[in-house]
Order: structure tokens, then C-alpha cells, then sequence
């Protein structure tokens, strides 16, 4: 297994909406895995641009086993009312906007990470992401690489108990906090649905608040069940047990075209 980390640097303000909060639209903090994973597909369609935006998506979904971020420095998250155009005809006098309010972050620098079962599209998106324009949740986001993309060896026959951990983490009742500062959040761990399947997953991050400015933070934790994976020079993840990802032959089938 290999995994990708690269540092970004934020241009400006970015909003990575909470999914189920609308009229106040809520913010993360940091990248959830699926707004990783979005990043890296739109990357490498810009970077090839020769099939469908989706199939780059499939593509990453079955080769990936973990996607997180962290912060790197402080954070300050803020409240806006901003005006959406909800129609482009009506009558004299009649409403053409909304005024929603909206949560804003402004970081300096977050750590992207990502871990795959195989080393196939590694240097594919290590290159697409040195060249193709960055977005942090929307389009409205832009992003610089603050670092090199390194390709880092990650091992999984890990056998500690304990372990301190940078990264979001599982959340459940069973897990075992030994130590450190965070706030829970409900995140979306792919973005392509499976079936009727697409569930939000706790998860806690490593966080402090003082004085309303946001502080990465870490986790020590108990390892009860949880898969732990450990990336060279980087540290340790943890992720949920999860089934093992059954790869269609309709992905099969777009790897290789892609490929070629």
C-alpha cells in the first residue's frame, strides 16, 4: 500500500457545506474524505480529460482505503448572509434572491492524505495535482500545493494498543479516547452512492477552540476493533472496519480504458 500527502495553501475563504444544514449552511472545519476524493477526481479528469468526470471518480473510489485532512494552522470560522439568485423572470416588484446565511474558514495551511491498495494511479494524480487548477469544496475555492506530492509507504500489520493520531478518527460509542481535544462531526466517506446506500459516518476531529479561533489538536486512542494504518513519516490513521469493497466489472472495465 502506498499513500499520497501534499500540503495546501488556501487563497481564500472556503465553505464545504455541512449536507444537511441549509438555511444556516454549517462549514467543516477541515476536508472531509469525500471532499478529498473529490479533488483528486476532478485533478485527474483536467490532468487526462479524455473520459467522463465520473469515471475518474470510479476509478479512485475502488483503489482508495482512507482519505482525511488535518489542520496545519489556525482556523477562524465566521458567519455570512449571502444573496443567491433563485430565478432570472418574474414580475415588476417580484423576489429574485434568497439571503441565506452561510459559515465561512479561513486556514492558512491544511495536509491532505490518502491511502491506496495499489500504486497503479498514484503517479497519474501526483502529476495531475502539480498541474491542473485546485479547488477546496467548490469551485469558488481555489488552492495552491504548499509541498511536494510525496508517495509515502504505509504499513497496516500494526499491533500497538495505543496510538496518537493527528487525523479525523471513527466516532462511536465503543471508541476508546485516551486523551486530546475535538469536535464530532457527521461526514460522507465516498461520494458516488452504492445502491441506496450513502450514509453520514461520525467522525471526530482533532480540534481545540480558544477565544473562537480553531487549533489543530491531537487523539490518543485505545485500539478496540479499528483498522490502523500507519504512513511513513507521517503517523497513524485510524479507520472504521469496513467490508471489503467488491470492485464491478463495470469499473474493471473503465480502470483499463482509462489506463490506457
Amino acid at each position: 500500500m502506498k499513500a499520497l500527502v501534499f500540503d495546501i495553501r488556501l487563497n481564500s475563504l472556503y465553505s464545504i457545506r455541512i449536507p444537511f444544514t441549509w438555511q444556516s449552511a454549517l462549514t467543516y472545519p477541515v476536508l472531509p474524505p469525500s471532499a478529498v476524493i473529490g479533488m483528486l477526481a476532478n485533478a485527474l479528469q483536467r490532468h487526462k480529460n479524455n473520459n467522463h468526470p465520473l469515471e475518474y471518480l470510479d476509478l479512485i473510489e475502488n483503489d482508495l482505503l482512507w482519505a482525511g485532512s488535518r489542520l496545519l494552522s489556525p482556523c477562524v470560522i465566521k458567519s455570512y448572509t449571502t444573496s443567491a439568485i433563485v430565478k432570472w423572470e418574474d414580475t415588476l416588484g417580484g423576489k429574485f434572491t434568497n439571503a441565506l446565511e452561510r459559515q465561512y474558514v479561513y486556514s492558512n495551511k491544511l495536509q491532505i492524505a490518502a491511502i491506496f491498495k495499489g500504486d497503479t494511479l498514484l503517479n497519474d494524480i501526483a502529476m495531475a495535482l502539480k498541474t491542473s487548477p485546485l479547488t477546496c469544496g467548490d469551485s469558488e475555492s481555489p488552492i495552491s500545493l504548499d509541498s511536494e506530492v510525496r508517495i509515502k509507504d504505509v504499513a497496516d500489520d500494526i499491533k500497538d494498543k495505543t496510538i496518537q493520531t493527528e487525523y479525523p478518527v471513527p466516532f462511536t460509542k465503543d471508541t476508546k479516547i485516551e486523551e486530546g481535544n475535538g469536535q464530532v462531526y457527521l461526514m460522507h466517506e465516498r461520494c458516488r452512492k452504492n445502491g441506496d446506500d450513502f450514509p453520514l459516518v461520525s467522525y471526530m476531529v482533532p480540534i481545540r477552540e480558544e477565544q473562537k479561533v480553531i487549533y489543530p489538536s491531537t487523539l490518543i486512542i485505545q485500539v478496540v476493533q479499528e483498522k490502523i494504518f500507519k504512513i511513513d513519516g507521517i503517523g497513524y490513521i485510524l479507520n472504521r472496519s469496513m467490508e471489503k469493497q467488491i470492485e464491478t466489472p463495470k469499473a474493471k472495465k473503465r480502470k483499463n480504458t482509462i489506463k490506457k
